[in-house]
């Protein structure tokens, strides 16, 4: 029997790791979730297409520096003749003029020479581009900053709700001693009815706390690009980045370069733009000069005998000057009003350095302030993890209260969610940092 029994476990436990293999989760990580939502994420895609675009518009006028040539064929069937009246001898004579059919075919082309405006359109698509690259990067770093949001914050609710498990736990023991002794006749019937109700207290708490980390998870799946039932298990605690935060060096707020600023960067790019689009309008106003030609055959007759016609090339090659001479009255117009834009537009610039500069410093500060607090809250939790440990046996050996105990559970508990806390709001700061910096990490 016993060597049957032997067997039985010997086959379930081979059994087993096949069976878990086959219903695991896929395990990710911060940076798992990063390549994720990079290659998935919608909005980084059309980032991508955009950039694509307006670099087909970008050849598009390269192009039009290029000489064009272009094939043209025309037949003109002329109905009545052109009569012309002639005196010979004293006496008119009418004499029709032309054919009856016309035939003219050849190749024209054409080739700028000085076109000061096409030259800044080209200049304009060029900064089109470089807009598009920075509106995407812009969108990767939001990306990038709403993924470790969510990651951090799937981690401080599956941190809480472990911190709510074990608090559980230890009040369903308490509960569960208290009703040993009230059997016994060693508790009372009103600390029997005191330990159910916190029993019964902490089950709705709990309950929150795990929808917590479920709609935090399917927040998370989202952003990444992945549908919301995928078996999904993201790894990690908050405490894996203390360490992080003991090394961390603070450095002064005017230390901090915004040159990488996103919004910044898109803000200089529309006063290059700007500044390209005021010599585009003096541009327009200035003369062009293009250099032209073509090459024809052409031929006349008065029937469809198209093997003995006799075909008659024409060519030409000239230079075409342009001169605008009134343009100049709502060229001024348009020449002050886009001043005022770039004034308007370098004060914008100047109001969002400031804030900048401001929600830096409040980073910074919060950064601080995270580091602190985890180092005192760290401390504060493990004295409160070994004040409960020790009223826990007074308890159980009678020297310590119902209440005692249950002040102490509560001051661990309440210690070990400030100190996720703590991690929580210094990550969050450092992940707001390094959006404003710019930061692709």
């Amino acid at each position: 029997m016993d060597l049957i029994k032997k067997g039985f476990w010997i086959l379930a436990f081979l059994l087993i790791p096949t069976t878990i293999s086959a219903q695991d989760s896929v395990h990710v990580n911060l940076q798992k979730a990063l390549e994720i939502a990079l290659s998935e994420n919608p909005t980084i895609k059309i980032a991508n297409r955009t950039i694509e675009s307006k670099k087909y518009y970008k050849d598009e006028q390269i192009a039009a520096l290029f000489p064009s040539v272009s094939a043209s064929a025309s037949y003109q069937r002329t109905v009545k003749k052109q009569k012309m009246t002639m005196e010979f001898g004293g006496s008119p004579m009418e004499i029709e003029v032309g054919t009856s059919n016309n035939y003219v075919a050849g190749l024209n082309f054409s080739l700028p020479l000085v076109a000061a405006p096409t030259w800044y359109n080209l200049k304009l698509s060029q900064i089109d581009v470089q807009n598009a690259i920075e509106s995407a990067r812009s969108s990767k770093i939001a990306l990038i900053n709403q993924v470790k949001s969510a990651y951090y914050g799937l981690l401080l609710a599956q941190d809480s709700y472990r911190v709510l498990q074990i608090n559980f736990a230890n009040v369903e023991m308490t509960a569960k001693n208290i009703n040993d002794k009230y059997e016994q006749g060693l508790a009372s019937d009103f600390d029997k009815l005191r330990a159910d109700v916190q029993v019964a207290n902490q089950k709705p708490q709990l309950t929150s706390a795990q929808q917590a980390v479920n709609l935090s998870a399917m927040m998370l799946k989202v952003l990444i690009g992945v549908d919301v039932t995928e078996p999904i298990i993201f790894d990690g605690h908050l405490s894996d980045f203390e360490n992080e935060m003991l090394n961390y060096k603070v450095v002064d707020g005017q230390l901090i370069s915004l040159a990488n600023n996103t919004d910044l960067r898109q803000l200089e790019l529309s006063q290059e733009q700007l500044n390209t689009s005021l010599k585009l309008i003096k541009a327009s106003s200035c003369p062009t000069l293009a250099f032209s030609g073509n090459y024809q055959y052409m031929t006349m007759a008065n029937d469809f005998d198209f093997a003995n016609y006799n075909w008659f090339p024409y060519s030409v090659i000239g230079l075409s000057l342009n001169v605008p001479i009134l343009s100049w009255v709502g060229t001024s117009y348009k020449i002050k009003e886009t001043k005022i834009t770039m004034a308007n537009l370098e004060d914008q610039k100047k109001y969002l350095e400031n804030n900048l500069r401001v929600s830096v410093n409040s980073n910074l500060d919060n950064i601080r302030n995270a580091i602190a607090e985890m180092t005192s809250n760290k401390e504060t939790m493990m004295q409160a993890e070994r004040a409960y440990n020790i009223v826990q046996k007074q308890f159980e050996v009678g020297m310590a209260t119902w209440l005692d105990l249950n002040s102490a559970e509560l001051a661990m508990t309440q210690s070990q969610l400030l100190y996720h806390q703590s991690i929580y709001n210094f990550l969050t700061a450092k992940n707001e940092l390094e959006k404003l910096m710019g930061n692709i990490e």
